[in-house]
C-alpha cells in the first residue's frame, strides 16, 4: 500500500473513496455531504464508528477530537470498514490541529499499522484491495500544511510505523520457526541498512564471557543460545543509546512448569527483543545522530534432564551470586548478564525492554507499559514520549523496603520476591542489582508485559503482537533530537 501527498482538495482527487472524519459528532461540518443519509442510517459519529456510503463513495469515520491518537485509531477503522470490498484507492484530508504535520504522521501511522496482517501460517490468504491512499493538503483543516511538513511527516511516521510491523512479525513468529538461530538471522538483515552492522556469539562467548545466569537458562534447550550485538553508527554522533531485549523465543517455564494455559502465547517472550531490533531499524531508517545499540539474550527456556534447577546458585557476568527459586523467573537472569555486557559499551543512555512479569499486567493493565529506574527526568520523558505515539505508559516506583524480600540466605539476591506483592517493582529490583552506581541514573526498565501481546484486538492493533514499546523510544529519540 502506498501512501502519496497530493497539494490538491479531496474532491480534485481521482480515487474510488474519500474518508471524511466526523469530528465531536458534529453532522453538519461542510465536509459532511450525506447528511440526511448518515441519520437515516442511524450514524452519529461516535469514536470508532464506521460507515461507507457507496452512492457517494465516502466513508465516514467518527472521531472524538482532533488529538493524534484519535486520529491513528480513526484511520486504522477507516481501512477496517473498507478491507472486504474492492476499492484500490482512497482520499483524505489532513486534519490538521495546531501543530502542522503532527496529525499527518499520525494518519500515516494510523494506515500502516491498521494494514498490518499476520498470514504467514494461513493456507488461503486474503489480501486487502487497497493499493493507494492520498492524503490532500487543502482541506478544511485550520492550518494550511506546507508540502515540504507533510513530506517530512510521511517519512518519519511512514519509518515509526514499519518498525512496529517488523517487531509485530518477529513475535507473531511460532517457536517452531523462531528459534534463537533463526532470530539471529533476522538480525542479519538489518545490515543492508546503510551503517548497521551485526555480530552474533554463541556459547562458547557466554562461557568466556562468564555469562553464566543466561547459559542456565538455556541448559535444557536442544536450541543453542545467542548473545545478538546489533550496532547503528552514523557519521555524526551525539550520544550513544544502548538497549536491551529479553529474547526468550519460548517460555514454558523451566522446571517450574507453568499451566497448559499459560504456555499458549510464549512464543511472544521475545517481545523485547523484537523491540529493540525493531528500534534501531526504525531510528537507522531515520538517520538519527545516534549510536545505538540493541543486545539480545535470544534462548530457550524448557525441561529435562540437564534444566537448571530451583535451589542452584548462579554466578553472573559481574560476579554476583543469584539463588534459584524459580526458574520460570528466567527473563532476568538472561538480562542480568546482558545488562552487564551492555553497559561496558559506557552508554548515554540503557535501556532494557521485556515481558518480564504477569505482576506489571495485574498493576497497569492489559494495554499498559510500566516505567521504572531512578532518574524521575528520565523517566518522565519517556512517559510524555509514549503519550505523544499513542502507545499508553505508567511509572512504577523503586523503594527500599521492597528491595529487601530479594534476599537470600545463601547466595547475594533470590531471583524472586518472599511477596507475591510488588512482583513487577521487586523484578526491576533485582536488575537494579547488575546496573553499575555510574549508570543509575541512566537506565530505564520497561516492562512490557501487558501490551506486548494480547489474543483480542484492540484499537488500531490486531489480534497478536503490537510491537510494544518502539513507537515511544522512537518518538523519544526524535524529541531528543531536537534540543
Amino acid at each position: 500500500m502506498q501512501i502519496a501527498l497530493l497539494n490538491k482538495k479531496i474532491n480534485e482527487a481521482i480515487v474510488d473513496a474519500k474518508i471524511v472524519f466526523v469530528i465531536n459528532k458534529d453532522l453538519n461540518h461542510a465536509s459532511i455531504a450525506d447528511k440526511e443519509t448518515l441519520e437515516l442510517l442511524g450514524f452519529k459519529g461516535e469514536s470508532e464508528e464506521t460507515l461507507f456510503v457507496p452512492s457517494s463513495k465516502t466513508i465516514y469515520v467518527g472521531c472524538d477530537s482532533l488529538d493524534a491518537d484519535e486520529i491513528r485509531l480513526a484511520a486504522s477503522k477507516a481501512l477496517e470498514c473498507i478491507k472486504k470490498t474492492n476499492l484500490k484507492s482512497l482520499a483524505i484530508g489532513t486534519y490538521s490541529n495546531d501543530c502542522p504535520g503532527v496529525n499527518i504522521k499520525a494518519l500515516v501511522e494510523g494506515f500502516i499499522l491498521g494494514s498490518y496482517t499476520f498470514d504467514t501460517y494461513k493456507s488461503k490468504k486474503e489480501p486487502s484491495k487497497l493499493e493507494k491512499i492520498i492524503i490532500c493538503l487543502d482541506d478544511y483543516s485550520r492550518v494550511d500544511v506546507s508540502l515540504e511538513t507533510a513530506t517530512k511527516a510521511l517519512r518519519s511516521a511512514t519509518a515509526v510505523a514499519e518498525a512496529t510491523n517488523f517487531a509485530k512479525e518477529i513475535v507473531n513468529a511460532t517457536p517452531q520457526d523462531m528459534t534463537p538461530m533463526a532470530l539471529a538471522d533476522v538480525a542479519q538483515t538489518l545490515t543492508s541498512i546503510p551503517n548497521v552492522y551485526c555480530k552474533v556469539m554463541d556459547e562458547n562467548f557466554l562461557k568466556a564471557q562468564g555469562m553464566n545466569a543466561f547459559l542456565a537458562v538455556n541448559r535444557a534447550s536442544v536450541h543453542p543460545p545467542r548473545l545478538i550485538h546489533l550496532t547503528y553508527k552514523p557519521k555524526e554522533v551525539k550520544k550513544r543509546f544502548v538497549y536491551v531485549g529479553k529474547g526468550l523465543t519460548y517460555d514454558s517455564g523451566g522446571l517450574s512448569l507453568k499451566p497448559s494455559e499459560h504456555m499458549v502465547t510464549m512464543k511472544a517472550d521475545k517481545s523485547g527483543a523484537a523491540a529493540v531490533m525493531a528500534i534501531l531499524k526504525g531510528a537507522a531508517t531515520l538517520e538519527l545522530p545516534y549510536e545505538i545499540h540493541a543486545i539480545i539474550g535470544a534462548t530457550e527456556n524448557m525441561i529435562g534432564g540437564d534444566a537448571y534447577k530451583p535451589d542452584d546458585v548462579l554466578v553472573a557476568k559481574n560476579g554476583k551470586t543469584i539463588e534459584v527459586r524459580n526458574t520460570d523467573a528466567e527473563g532476568r537472569l538472561v538480562l542480568a548478564d546482558c545488562l552487564c555486557y551492555a553497559q561496558e559499551l559506557k552508554p548515554d543512555l540503557l535501556v532494557d525492554m521485556a515481558t518480564l512479569t504477569g505482576a506489571c499486567v495485574v498493576a497497569l493493565g492489559e494495554y499498559t507499559t510500566g516505567i521504572m529506574g531512578h532518574n524521575s527526568e528520565l523517566k518522565h520523558s519517556m512517559r510524555k514520549a509514549s503519550d505523544k505515539s499513542g502507545e499508553l505508559s505508567g511509572v512504577l516506583p523503586f523503594n527500599k523496603y521492597l528491595r529487601k524480600l530479594l534476599k537470600s540466605s545463601v547466595a547475594d539476591m533470590s531471583n524472586i520476591s518472599s511477596s507475591r506483592y510488588g512482583g513487577a517493582i521487586t523484578a526491576g529490583l533485582f536488575l537494579d542489582n547488575f546496573i553499575e552506581e555510574e549508570n543509575k541514573d541512566k537506565w530505564l526498565h520497561l516492562d512490557i508485559a501487558g501490551p506486548a501481546y494480547l489474543e483480542k484486538a484492540w484499537g488500531y492493533n490486531q489480534f497478536g503482537a503490537t510491537g510494544a514499546g518502539v513507537r515511544m523510544n522512537l518518538y523519544w529519540m526524535i524529541e531528543e533530537n531536537k534540543k
